[in-house]
């Protein structure tokens, strides 16, 4: 039996390079290797966001953990802040805001749908004591891209702080939180970052540092920021995936993020293309470029058929499961990206769908000959 494939939106698949790291003995983190490792990590971190600033932190946690230290180092209980809650992941700022006795304000977006930056400046006019506007960049439960450089305008424009869960985003888009307005920037490291789940990142701005406040303990950023400065952490790291997450840094940069962007809109787009074709619908109105959600009555039935294929994509969580079903694209090579559509074409023969084998292929090849990938 040949190994099975993931296509999921995390974890996703580990790179050999990766892989080799992962595979050493342990290391212990109160020495010298482990400081030079982490602060080399560190300085490549810093490159990956073009950002000369020091003002970031790695928790030993999923993303999740640095959403809940956002909410926890960059507001007070009773501050008031804007949720855009589109989403499996937009409803989880609502209700980690709710939990630490912040008074969030719900932008409700209709799940696929995408947050309009005019909703967002007449909600930030409505209700001027908001502190913040907490979003995803790309909400993963949907597939859909929320406008992250105009959303950071309008926080710009109304002097409140941006937090943007960047946790499907880091590693596939050209993020450069400054330029784009953003204060507090999440990843996780099962996502672009090509690692096992167990990593989390939190870049913060000059602008959200004023506002830093102490009200965690083991997610607090200026406990941990004072000694990651130094090459330690403030309590026990996850040793092998920061040695881990050097070399997938380094991979990131080896190839550019812009063509790393280049190549992550190439596969999106050639994927929709291709399952347009064959008669599937897109359900994201304006697709991230992290994960493909579509629509089809028989989701459950095509995501289980290529199971049985050894390829497997992930299904819709709460209201959409059934409905969709999802594709990654987080670190996808072109090639396999073209055998993916190739076994959703034989799947969707299996189950009796009127399609021509070739079909989306062919929209999937010519779309990346057109974007300059082949």
């Amino acid at each position: 039996m040949y190994q099975e494939r993931i296509f999921t939106p995390g974890p996703v698949e580990l790179p050999e390079r990766v892989r080799s790291v992962l595979g050493k003995q342990i290391i212990h983190h109160r020495t010298e290797e482990f400081r030079r490792a982490f602060l080399e990590v560190r300085e490549l971190f810093k490159r990956l966001l073009d950002e000369p600033s020091d003002n970031f932190v790695f928790f030993a946690s999923s993303g999740t953990g640095a959403m809940e230290s956002a909410v926890l180092n960059f507001f007070r209980e009773g501050d008031s802040v804007l949720v855009i809650n589109g989403g499996k992941f937009g409803e989880r700022w609502l209700k980690l805001s709710q939990h630490w006795g912040l008074k969030p304000v719900e932008y409700k977006v209709e799940w696929g749908e995408s947050a309009d930056p005019d909703r967002v400046k007449s909600l930030l006019k409505e209700n001027p004591s908001c502190k913040g506007v907490l979003f995803q960049i790309s909400e993963t439960s949907t597939g859909a891209y929320h406008p992250a450089r105009e959303i950071g305008a309008t926080c710009r424009e109304f002097d409140v702080l941006c937090v943007a869960d960047a946790i499907t985003a880091l590693g596939v888009y050209n993020i450069k939180p400054s330029s784009w307005g953003i204060d507090v920037l999440i990843g996780g490291s099962q996502k672009g970052f090509l690692l096992p789940p167990g990593l989390s990142t939190l870049w913060f701005s000059e602008r959200a540092e004023k506002s830093l406040v102490e009200r965690a303990f083991y997610f607090s950023i200026k406990k941990e920021l004072s000694k990651q400065k130094d090459g330690q952490t403030a309590w026990t790291p996850a040793i092998s995936l920061i040695l881990a997450m050097k070399e997938s840094l380094e991979m990131l940069l080896e190839e550019g993020m812009e063509k790393v962007e280049k190549r992550h809109r190439a596969v999106s787009e050639g994927t929709l293309q291709a399952l347009e074709v064959l008669g599937l619908q897109r359900f994201a109105e304006k697709p991230s470029i992290s994960v493909s959600a579509v629509s089809s009555e028989r989701a459950e039935d095509i995501r289980r058929e290529l199971l049985k294929l050894r390829i497997r994509v992930a299904g819709g969580q709460d209201q959409l499961k059934g409905k969709i079903f999802r594709i990654s694209h987080m670190g996808v090579n072109p090639k396999d990206g073209l055998m993916v559509i190739g076994m959703i074409e034989v799947v969707l023969k299996r189950l009796g769908f009127e399609v021509n084998l070739g079909e989306g292929v062919k929209a999937y090849s010519q779309k990346l000959m057109e974007k300059g990938i082949w």
